[in-house]
């Protein structure tokens, strides 16, 4: 009754206090469990002495939390870790007798009941946090990945081939080149003035190189003419359009059944592709062969690679987004009936995994060429001859009568220089229009690095803008044969001093 009078008494004195709506509540149940019921007052000062000291013991008790609370995983441990430390002055005599305050305030507590409580509102928490947590990382991640995921790919693209142009020459364990540009230039020059030193005690094959099978005229010139000089010359009647170890088998094959039929050694020159295959051929099967051979040469061959081929045929790159790729499958292998393993046999991929496992005899002579594409927009009227047509006529034309036959003529000069200055723009490379200059270059072998500006169709096909004052492309494949030659006998000296 006494306690009921004085809280009448504070709510009516702090009636015009500002927090007088804050009223102060009293446990019923201590009272109605029959505890020892809280100490009463005389006065309200009395009281209010109480509650400035109760709070001041409770405070106390708290420990310095700031405003800034940080959040994350080590939250929850925080917490609890505060509501232990607020338990230890309350609870340290659990189970025991009741602690007196001030001397006039008994309380029991329940320390049990106040660790779960305080446990059950952290974990409960944590476990919210945790919640918009996953939430919000699962919102954002998608986003994230798929945005880190186009900028990779944007930054593959663009980056292409720049880190596989000219790894032969990085290559530590591949041997170095020999320049033989100036003593090639001495041979051309002197087959210009009618001096022809090729021997006729070897076959000259010439190997063609990829869709050589569809342009008739590929290497007829360059075999017509060493045919005049009273040299054995073949074309290797082989798909071009098949991979890179079937062809090596197939000349494998065909070499020696050059030397079965004639008793000679097998001289080849390999254009573009062709070059490829022959060298495979060479070092595959080289026990078989290295009686038969006298020597090879590779003209514009990708002996390392081609950035377009790999551009084409790597995931990621234009390929992919001008569906070049499908388009060169539905060429290669539905129109032409060709193996599109071709086309990839000659990306960086395929040429790093096949020379770790195949590489050039040194005892063979080697003479690899390449040149420059002309970029110039005189260019872009260039024409090449790839095949003759015969008109039909009416009535028919007796047997003294000689048929009207056209040129059939491709712009394959302007295309190789489109191509030429796409990798020159992109890669900073000089290139014939398919093959870098570096990659073509052959370790181990004498390069010939000449400064006219030769496209890759040119060793092939004539054009009709050839100057006549230039030699032609069947006199660059003879000075080339020639050097081949001069190496051969100036290795086979050198074995021969070696042994002795």
């Amino acid at each position: 009754m006494l306690l009921e009078e004085v809280v009448s008494a504070m709510d009516v004195t702090n009636t015009n206090r500002e927090g007088a709506g804050i009223p102060l509540m009293v446990n019923s149940n201590v009272i109605r469990n029959n505890q020892t019921p809280p100490p009463s007052f005389p006065s309200v000062n009395g009281a209010a002495t109480y509650l400035s000291e109760t709070t001041s013991y409770l405070t106390s008790c708290f420990p310095a939390i700031s405003d800034d609370v940080p959040g994350g995983p080590d939250a929850p441990e925080k917490m609890v870790l505060a509501s232990e430390e607020l338990r230890e002055p309350l609870l340290r005599n659990n189970g025991g007798p009741p602690s007196t305050v001030s001397g006039s305030f008994t309380a029991t507590t329940n320390a049990p009941r106040i660790r779960e409580e305080i446990t059950r509102i952290t974990e409960g928490d944590h476990a919210q946090n945790n919640a918009s947590s996953v939430q919000s990382d699962e919102t954002r991640t998608p986003g994230i990945s798929m945005f880190q995921g186009l900028v990779d790919r944007v930054r593959k693209t663009m980056h292409g081939s720049s880190d596989d142009i000219g790894w032969l020459q990085r290559d530590p364990e591949m041997p170095p080149v020999e320049d033989g540009t100036e003593r090639f230039n001495s041979i051309l020059e002197n087959i210009g003035h009618g001096i022809h030193v090729l021997p006729t005690s070897v076959v000259y094959l010439l190997v063609p190189g990829l869709f050589s099978n569809h342009g008739p005229l590929y290497f007829t010139t360059t075999k017509a003419t060493f045919s005049k000089m009273g040299l054995t010359c073949h074309i290797a009647k082989i798909h071009s359009e098949a991979s890179v170890e079937k062809n090596a088998r197939e000349l494998k094959e065909y070499i020696e059944e050059i030397y079965w039929g004639s008793k000679k050694r097998v001289l080849l020159l390999g254009h573009s592709k062709g070059g490829v295959d022959s060298a495979a051929a060479l070092s595959i099967y080289w026990p078989e062969l290295k009686d038969k051979v006298a020597g090879l040469a590779l003209a514009q061959s990708p002996y390392g690679g081609s950035p377009i081929a790999s551009d084409i045929m790597r995931e990621g790159q234009i390929g992919d987004y001008f569906n070049v790729r499908k388009l060169m499958e539905i060429l290669i292998c539905k129109v032409i009936k060709g193996d599109l393993q071709s086309l990839e046999d000659l990306t960086y991929e395929k040429r790093r995994e096949f020379l770790k496992k195949h590489h050039l005899p040194k005892e063979l002579p080697v003479v690899s060429f390449h040149t420059e594409a002309n970029i110039s927009p005189t260019v872009l009227a260039t024409l090449s001859r790839v095949a003759h047509a015969e008109l039909p006529t009416f009535p028919p034309l007796s047997s003294n009568q000689a048929a009207t036959v056209l040129p059939v003529v491709v712009p394959l000069g302007a295309t190789l220089a489109a191509c030429a200055q796409l990798l020159q723009s992109r890669y900073s490379e000089k290139s014939d229009g398919l093959v870098t200059c570096r990659d073509a270059e052959v370790p181990g072998s004498v390069v010939v690095r000449p400064k006219r500006k030769l496209d890759h169709a040119w060793m092939v096909y004539s054009s009709t803008n050839d100057d006549p004052l230039e030699p032609d492309a069947s006199q660059v494949c003879e000075a080339l044969l020639t050097l081949v030659v001069e190496v051969g006998l100036r290795k086979k000296h050198y074995l021969s001093v070696k042994e002795e």
